[in-house]
């Protein structure tokens, strides 16, 4: 018996080797958990178009938005674990999603095998310019001066923007009334036509309308300055020390995915980042790259529940 297991264990070690090198023979898919022309969606083509060029595989991008990022995901989740259908690993499915949801149709460290963190994307809190306070303190002043009567935009309840705009209101001392959105765009044109004071929304979002003046910005949520937006000063050094709101945009394969293909695939990402137009094209979308090992990606997103699980706490949010 003993050495009938062992044969066994020799024979499936082969194939999955064999399948490995053979690795892709057919069309890759990404599953993108929103709709097209958002910041996920636009960095998942971006790959899939490399990597199709790479490999002479077709490689499409499916997007399934719905319900938070919990449609696509799970659909992920259930897919055959050969590599041959891969999920954006995004900071609202992988990261908040664990803790807002009571119960989730997925396991975000069980059910997946983590292959890269491809890009951060920073919070930042802008203003509308017709507002009078032009920096955070000057904002916390007026939010503690008029307790409760300042409104909030986010992206939804739960998402990266709501939750760093609790974050920041826990550590500011101040109480905000949330006004969700579906997107960027909704909650932007609010915040510049003056109806919604002030929101957290992510810097490939904002960066135009700061860059234009639609938008007033008031602070980066990073520990250090921005590239894209050098003269923003953090919120950090506004006065609130260790304040970090970043949202992040991975890929992972089903759990169960052979190691030999996930090394393949961790290996394309790093070579796709690496190249000239990438970097050229992610900077001018304002991603800042990452390009990590798959047992750094995989540490990172234990250590991000548990962020924003905190953040869920404060906010009292909840879905299901």
């Amino acid at each position: 018996m003993k050495l009938r297991h062992a044969i066994a264990l020799v024979l499936a070690a082969c194939a999955a080797s064999a399948a490995a090198s053979e690795f892709p023979a057919k069309q890759i898919r990404i599953i993108v958990q929103f709709t097209p022309g958002t910041s996920t969606d636009v960095l998942a083509r971006l790959i899939a178009a490399k990597m199709s060029d790479h490999w002479n595989q077709q490689v499409v991008v499916d997007n399934k938005p719905g319900a938070g990022a919990v449609v696509g995901t799970e659909l992920g989740a259930k897919a055959a674990p050969d590599g041959y259908t891969l999920t954006m690993a995004v900071s609202s499915a992988f990261g908040i999603n664990p803790t807002l949801y009571s119960k989730l149709p997925y396991d975000a460290i069980n059910d997946f095998a983590p292959i890269a963190n491809l890009g951060l994307t920073p919070q930042t809190l802008v203003v509308s310019p017709a507002e009078s306070y032009k920096t955070v303190k000057e904002f916390v002043a007026a939010a503690k001066g008029k307790p409760g009567s300042i409104n909030f935009a986010s992206l939804g309840s739960g998402s990266t923007s709501h939750l760093s705009t609790e974050m920041f209101a826990a550590v500011a001392g101040i109480k905000l009334n949330h006004v969700p959105f579906k997107g960027s765009a909704d909650a932007h044109t609010q915040i510049i036509g003056g109806q919604v004071p002030m929101m957290f929304d992510a810097i490939p979002a904002t960066l135009p309308h700061i860059k234009s003046g639609r938008l007033r910005g008031l602070g980066i949520a990073t520990l250090q300055r921005s590239a894209f937006l050098p003269e923003l000063p953090t919120i950090a050094e506004s006065g609130y020390s260790g304040f970090e709101a970043v949202g992040w945009i991975g890929i992972a394969a089903p759990a169960k995915t052979p190691v030999a293909i996930l090394n393949k695939l961790n290996a394309e990402m790093a070579r796709i980042l690496g190249e000239a137009d990438v970097k050229e094209k992610l900077n001018t979308l304002a991603f800042t790259p990452v390009g990590d090992t798959r047992e750094q990606f995989a540490a990172y997103i234990k250590s991000e529940i548990a962020k924003w699980g905190a953040a869920v706490k404060v906010s009292g949010a909840k879905a299901d």
